[in-house]
């Protein structure tokens, strides 16, 4: 039986990049995002039996919808939707820019694991995946909100691996220094001299693969390289 993984991010950055790797690899990759052009590029390049959606992950009602469409559980659930504010101080942004960070980094995490986890406790077994960074374990000033985000998702996902019944695993991963769109963003040109999605996902893809119940709880950084 083909396994199946569970995305969300799926259409930019190291989302597209996971969302080909696993294809490649014979999983059946049920994959979301928010830019329904995006998504529809997906179904062509992956047609059936992979599965793409538009969802917005900081909607937990959303979000139950697409779970409740999932024909099994997954093997794999990544969580890899995130967003950053604009690079400032912190007293310097409005709600609008921060709010969206808590809502789908944090809040959008949570409601994925909050619809998927409990097919994969019922079958028994299944790997929780919650994309953290090294922004996570250390800070950097004029990326608050966004540090935030990513402590709470290593505190939420160790709290979450205390719960989980034998068989199953959740694990905080720092996926390293990509130049995706959100790094550039931050970085500008700089950005450019760190591996892109495609080379990441050569020794991040096989780390994945590796992944097994006895990583429950670990904090774990996919290696720079195969």
């Amino acid at each position: 039986m083909q396994k199946r993984i569970v995305l969300t991010g799926a259409t930019r950055g190291l989302g597209r990049a996971l969302t080909s790797f696993f294809a490649s690899e014979g999983w059946i990759v049920f994959g979301c995002g928010r830019d329904a052009a995006a998504i529809e590029k997906l179904r062509k390049a992956h047609p059936a039996p992979h599965q793409f959606e538009i969802v917005d992950v900081s909607n937990d009602a959303t979000v139950a919808s697409w779970a409740a469409s999932c024909p099994a559980p997954p093997d794999l659930l990544v969580n890899n939707a995130a967003v950053i504010a604009r690079t400032a101080p912190l007293w310097q942004l409005p709600p609008a820019e921060t709010d969206p960070v808590i809502d789908v980094n944090i809040k959008g995490t949570i409601s994925t694991i909050r619809h998927f986890l409990p097919g994969m406790i019922r079958r028994g077994s299944g790997i929780v995946v919650n994309l953290s960074s090294g922004w996570g374990r250390s800070t950097s000033p004029e990326v608050a909100t966004y540090c935030a985000s990513k402590f709470a998702v290593e505190g939420l996902t160790a709290a979450l691996a205390q719960e989980l019944p034998k068989g199953l695993a959740a694990v905080a991963l720092n996926p390293g220094i990509i130049a995706t769109d959100m790094l550039k963003a931050c970085f500008g040109g700089e950005a450019n001299s760190y591996p892109t999605p495609e080379t990441w996902i050569r020794s991040a893809g096989p780390f994945l693969l590796g992944l097994r119940p006895s990583d429950n709880g670990k904090q774990l950084t996919v290696p720079e390289k195969a």
